[in-house]
């Protein structure tokens, strides 16, 4: 973990429009800077830049962010990751907090096997294009049997692994093992790494005789490497992969995803094959938001890295049988960590390698837009096969579709698909949904959803002790602490989300400025006080009438704000610089936070898209922090006054769905003191 120190200096550092500018061409505009955004299509440039707040926004997408923010979004990194980068670009070393002794060890190991595994990786390549054998055997393989380039070959740091044994009368090339251990490496970590194991007492390379397709980390490192023989031999496996070892987790790891990821979020879509040549073929046909499961079969973790960069994915497997039983198997997976599916089959014969050599890139974009369809009409579509017309397997067919269905986590999609199946499979919806309730309270009972259920227990677990340590005596000082069990509860309210945006919005960009208020002004949380903070105005009156923001999100921020404000008090800030520093202390935190979607929100509540016009004008006129005395009271009572409404109207829904005598009666009180309530909320907002 980095320290806090080192953080500090990298943001320092950190210049947002030489960063920015190494991916984007920026141009000036005023104070500002802008560009044609990069995280979508855009003629008319909408994304801009200010170097004195250190932040970009898109006023067309809606990104927004510091330059942290810019590199976690655009290059698909870590929040770590993406301090290293800017730590690298700044020439700052990275200080990582003190380690165990254990820790230290492991870490090391981590390293050197890594370290293997990327020599290994120089290695392989070189003997691929500087060795007799690897030129005769493993590039003629390439270029002539796959059809891959020099440039794709080298894209995907493709490889041979020689014999090492005389060729075309030549002497032998030196194998791994040897120039590994020749240049320091130790024979520990060719182990360890499943690179080579020992024979007779002497190191042997593992993919000897093959071509080599390395696998990388979603960061970009080598981990480990498939190798594919070119011999007819049947008894010898066509395919070996590396060992699972510390470095390297089948379950864990995409092939072609570090090369992938970017595409993938840009187009917001991902196309699943199931080989090495499918990726690379798709890629130098010129699509690339593709990936592989790496030889193995596809894994919940995988569905989840996928899931990082985009919700959408077209599943596109060979046609065959074996193509066709995978991809049945993937849908339900996909289906059931959330994802919104399609499923391309091509015709019996061909692959998406074979496809991919044989049409231009707009070819297959067009036959796969064409030829995408849902899981319901995949599966559906078996039964215009040989199997539909046997009366027992289509029945098993129908149940296949239900059962996926059921797997569905988003009740209101599975209403959606139920509706589907009803159409297309001519049954009642009554008799689907029936059977789908059925199938899940199966599953519940036996213990399938249990493990989900305990993940999502333990995580809100977490959280919940992560926020009170973040806290520390945050609780006793009266402030707000994140609730992250509460949150789950929580779900955005239509008639709410202006009032809870304003609200965030004045406490982001004044909460530590003081209010002043005259006598007439003094009721609620505030009397008899004459000066308070905005932060401890909004804060006291939440509290006393127990409320909280309903928008998730917008909870998260709200929590998060006072947090930040009880540790930048801690440090001594408001002593040494005033209130007006701690708040810019408090949204340079935000900005360059490790969550992107809480920075996104903070400067989409925060900065506003100036349009000059009149009002804007007058309202210039007037620096917008003398007007809080009478804004900030006035926003909370709004906020007061429209939950008020919300809960008048849960009432009164409830009223049309109960017969009971005594529920109505209780209800239509508490609706007569609602009703009071407001009426006292409009002649105050009267008087602001």
């Amino acid at each position: 973990m980095i320290d806090k120190a080192t953080v500090d200096r990298i943001l320092d550092a950190t210049d947002i429009v030489d960063v920015i500018s190494d991916f984007v061409t920026l141009r000036r505009r005023g104070a500002n800077y802008i560009a044609c955004c990069p995280f979508h299509n855009e003629k008319t440039p909408s994304f801009s830049v200010s170097p004195s707040k250190g932040i970009f926004k898109c006023f067309g997408c809606g990104k927004a962010g510091s330059a942290v923010t810019f590199v976690m979004e655009h290059e698909q990194m870590t929040y770590p990751e993406a301090l290293k980068y800017l730590a690298h670009k700044y020439g700052i070393e990275v200080h990582e907090q003190e380690e165990t002794p254990e820790d230290t060890a492991d870490r090391l190991r981590r390293e050197s096997m890594i370290a293997v595994s990327e020599f290994a990786a120089g290695y392989y390549a070189d003997s691929l294009f500087n060795t007799a054998e690897g030129h005769s055997v493993g590039l003629s393989y390439f270029r002539q049997k796959r059809g891959f380039s020099d440039e794709t070959i080298r894209k995907f740091g493709l490889g041979w692994s020689p014999s090492g044994r005389p060729f075309a009368s030549g002497p032998p090339a030196p194998t791994l093992p040897q120039t590994a251990l020749r240049n320091g490496y130790k024979k520990e970590f060719l182990l360890a790494t499943g690179l080579c194991y020992e024979h007779g007492g002497e190191l042997v390379d593992k993919f000897r005789e093959r071509v080599i397709f390395p696998i990388h980390s979603l960061s970009g490192r080598v981990i480990a490497f498939g190798g594919r023989t070119l011999r007819d031999d049947k008894t010898v496996a066509k395919y070996l992969n590396s060992p699972e070892s510390e470095i390297y987790n089948k379950s864990n790891s995409l092939y072609g995803i570090y090369l992938a990821k970017s595409a993938i979020a840009r187009e917001q879509k991902c196309y699943l094959v199931e080989g090495y040549a499918d990726v690379i073929s798709m890629h130098q046909a010129g699509i690339e938001n593709v990936t592989a499961s790496s030889g193995t079969s596809l894994t919940v973790e995988q569905i989840r890295m996928i899931k990082r960069f985009t919700p959408n994915i077209t599943v596109l497997y060979d046609g065959d049988a074996a193509g066709i039983k995978a991809a049945r198997r993937a849908v339900n997976m996909l289906l059931e960590e959330g994802m919104t599916v399609k499923v391309v089959l091509l015709s019996d014969g061909e692959d998406p390698d074979s496809f991919a050599r044989s049409h231009t890139r707009q070819e297959i974009l067009d036959y796969l837009s064409e030829h995408e369809m849902d899981f319901i009409s995949f599966k559906y579509s078996l039964l215009s096969g040989p199997e539909g017309s046997d009366p027992i397997r289509k029945a098993e067919l129908i149940r296949d579709i239900i059962d996926t269905v059921a797997v569905i986590p988003d009740q209101i999609a599975r209403s959606v698909y139920i509706e589907q199946c009803a159409r297309q499979l001519s049954m009642k919806e009554d008799v689907l949904f029936a059977e789908v309730a059925r199938i899940r309270r199966k599953r519940i009972e036996s213990g399938r959803f249990e493990k989900q259920r305990r993940e999502e227990a333990e995580a809100r677990a977490r959280a919940a002790e992560a926020a009170v340590a973040d806290v520390g005596t945050g609780r006793e000082e009266g402030y707000p602490t994140a609730r992250a069990e509460d949150e789950t509860m929580l779900k955005p309210v239509p008639l709410l989300e202006p009032a809870e945006r304003e609200l965030l919005y004045y406490l982001l960009k004044f909460g530590e400025y003081s209010l002043t208020f005259s006598d007439s002004q003094l009721y609620g949380a505030e009397a008899p006080v004459m000066r308070i903070t905005v932060a401890e105005y909004i804060s006291a009156q939440l509290q006393d009438d127990d409320l909280v923001l309903q928008n998730p999100l917008y909870r998260r921020i709200y929590d998060r704000y006072f947090v930040l404000r009880g540790e930048l008090q801690k440090d001594g800030v408001v002593a040494d610089s005033g209130p007006e520093m701690l708040q810019e202390r408090i949204m340079q935190r935000f900005i360059n936070g490790e969550d992107p979607q809480i920075t996104a929100a903070v400067l989409d509540i925060t900065v506003v898209k100036y349009e000059l016009n009149v009002k804007e004008y007058l309202r210039a006129q007037i620096p917008e922090r003398n007007t809080i005395d009478i804004n900030v009271p006035k926003a909370v009572l709004v906020y007061k006054l429209k939950y008020v409404e919300h809960t008048c109207s849960l009432l009164m829904e409830s009223l049309g769905h109960t017969s009971d005598p005594e529920e109505q009666q209780e209800a239509m009180h508490r609706l007569k003191l609602l009703l009071q309530i407001k009426n006292v909320l409009i002649k105050d907002l009267n008087r602001v």
